[in-house]
């Protein structure tokens, strides 16, 4: 009996044990995420796994499992650069996982025009790129427009689907002290700070960098391991984040 009740005590300690470092991990190193929707297209696809680097911006309550307040401001704190994709928790309830694009940081001014973003009053170049092929949900190709942005400190790939969409023409924002503007890739189709119900992102309800895919399943749930033989899109695993 005795002996059944040290190897009891023993188990214990060991998963309570694993349980603190898992905990540490995803707390102060890295977490991983998943892709819910299109939001990010064309640079994250739904249904791709990608890790978080949570040092990037420095630890705050949002860091910790369920945003338990035991730190009271961020610390270690360093800021993102333009371009960033930044995971962060929304303003609107404190607890909801966002992924975006820093586009404007504390200072800046940013207009939306006819779908080009004017920031401090220059207007961003982009070009035109050949379409993107989008087939997610077992639907048939599309084909939407896709154009190459060329800003401060990297280029990147958005979509734009449709002439005069809903945040195509934009009143002038001015990101205040703290705060950061962000947009998704898939311009038409993105809930972000050109949206009441986002707004500017607090510096504390960042929650870390996206740095690369780890996995990705195309049309296919990550539990359903039958599919994965025809799900997994080999090419995106590895894949680092700009």
């Amino acid at each position: 009996m005795k002996s059944k009740k040290n190897n009891f005590l023993s188990n214990l300690k060991s998963i309570s044990l694993a349980v603190f470092i898992a905990l540490v991990i995803r707390s102060f190193i890295a977490e991983p995420f998943n892709i819910p929707s299109g939001s990010m297209k064309p640079n994250l696809l739904v249904g791709d796994f990608i890790f978080v680097s949570k040092w990037s911006y420095g630890y705050s309550r949002h860091s910790l499992p369920f945003s338990i307040p035991i730190l009271p401001k961020k610390i270690f704190s360093k800021k993102p650069k333009r371009g960033d994709i930044v995971v962060f928790k929304t303003p609107e309830d404190n607890r909801t996982d966002y992924i975006k694009r820093v586009i404007g940081l504390p200072g800046d001014k940013i207009r939306i025009v006819n779908g080009e973003i004017i920031l401090n009053e220059s207007k961003i170049v982009r070009k035109k790129m050949n379409d993107f092929l989008d087939n997610d949900k077992k639907t048939s190709i599309r084909r939407v427009r896709k154009y190459e942005e060329y800003h401060e400190y990297v280029n990147i790939e958005v979509l734009d689907i449709m002439d005069n969409g809903i945040a195509d023409n934009t009143e002038m924002f001015i990101v205040p002290d703290g705060h950061f503007f962000v947009m998704g890739d898939n311009r038409d189709n993105s809930q972000d700070s050109r949206f009441r119900n986002v707004g500017y992102i607090p510096f504390d309800n960042l929650v870390g960098k996206a740095r690369f895919i780890f996995f990705s399943l195309e049309n296919s749930r990550f539990l359903e391991f039958w599919k994965w033989p025809k799900a997994i899109r080999l090419k995106r695993i590895f894949k680092k984040l700009i």
